[in-house]
């Protein structure tokens, strides 16, 4: 554990610093940090990252009153809006406490989340850089969840997520904090904990539970989302074609989707040089797997109208929106050095 500090568990003064856009989640996220037995923060960091320069300040004037006697140990800082990873390491240059807690201004803690809080970095051995908490994501038990609320659940399953994670304020300046190339919340969060473990520390799970409500969102999200696959890219740049293994991330559909997108400018191509059965042929391999992610899809969940127009519509665009975004960030990172390389 190279240049690692020696830092007892007993020190269990926390920050937390949440990353804002200003959204209607945050007053609620602020309210069960304000309500949660136990010690609260030394500090709270709140970082607005909306782009905008003029901003209106007064969409955060609800959510600080939430604070209660909190509010007197909050700070609000601008970041300029970089994305999660740079608003992070805003609140980061800001903490004094030697742990920094991270939360999503989407969730809200549990009920005696401070207390539990303050036990799991007691509990924390000296060579443990980070504990993260448990997420729990609460689905309809009326019918089957939506492809956007499977996603959402996916989280309560996943490593190293930010949503709930407390650092070890040193360890966060050790490792440099978050990777600013990473432009949005996606593997940002897996990045950093690699480097972590890279370093030489330790990272567990501890007791606390932190709710992470399924926020609507519009029936375009899944495609937005395919802008990730740059972030992968990115990945495999530092961390080697196996991050997938490291990072205990599920590898996803990218080779097919690239299968897929090429069969269909095949089968574009093909037609234009006026060789229709070979353009058949083609077409007929665009169809067959656009045909099987949508089920894939589709299956899973509740089967309405509108779900499952928007699975249809969505899964004939995601291939090549994912295979674009993977080129693009290929073509972006591709000097991007090893994050071993950086650190020797």
């Amino acid at each position: 554990m190279s240049g690692a500090p020696v830092t007892g568990g007993a020190r269990t003064g926390y920050a937390v610093v949440v990353p804002t856009l200003a959204r209607r989640t945050l007053a609620d996220c602020l309210a069960a940090l304000a309500a949660a037995t136990g010690p609260g923060p030394d500090e709270i960091v709140l970082v607005d990252d909306r782009p905008e320069p003029d901003a209106d300040p007064r969409a955060l004037e609800h959510p600080l009153t939430v604070l209660g006697d909190l509010r007197e140990r909050t700070v609000v800082l601008r970041s300029g809006g970089r994305g999660p990873a740079a608003a992070r390491n805003t609140g980061i240059r800001a903490v004094t406490s030697p742990w920094t807690a991270f939360l999503d201004d989407d969730v809200q803690v549990g009920p005696h989340w401070c207390d539990q809080l303050v036990q799991d970095l007691a509990e924390a051995a000296p060579d443990t850089g980070a504990v993260q908490g448990v997420i729990a994501v609460p689905l309809p038990g009326e019918r089957r969840p939506t492809d956007w609320e499977r996603g959402t659940a996916g989280l309560a399953r996943a490593q190293w997520i930010t949503a709930d994670m407390a650092y070890r304020t040193d360890v966060l300046k050790q490792v440099h904090g978050f990777d600013e190339r990473f432009p949005r919340a996606f593997r940002e969060d897996a990045d950093l904990a690699l480097r972590v473990l890279d370093a030489g520390w330790r990272i567990r799970r501890g007791r606390r539970t932190t709710r992470h409500p399924v926020r609507d969102a519009s029936r375009w999200v899944s495609l937005k989302q395919q802008r990730g696959n740059a972030d992968d890219a990115l990945m495999r740049r530092l961390h080697g074609p196996d991050w997938w293994a490291k990072a205990v991330a599920p590898r996803g559909r990218i080779r097919r989707h690239a299968a897929i997108t090429a069969a269909g400018l095949a089968a574009l191509a093909l037609a234009v040089a006026g060789r229709p059965r070979a353009a058949a042929v083609a077409g007929l391999g665009w169809a067959a797997g656009t045909a099987e992610f949508a089920w894939a899809r589709i299956a899973p969940g509740p089967r309405t109208r509108d779900e499952v127009v928007t699975m249809l519509a969505t899964s004939a665009l995601i291939p090549p929106a994912a295979t674009w975004h993977r080129l693009a960030g290929e073509w972006r990172h591709r000097h991007a050095p090893a994050w071993r390389e950086v650190a020797a």
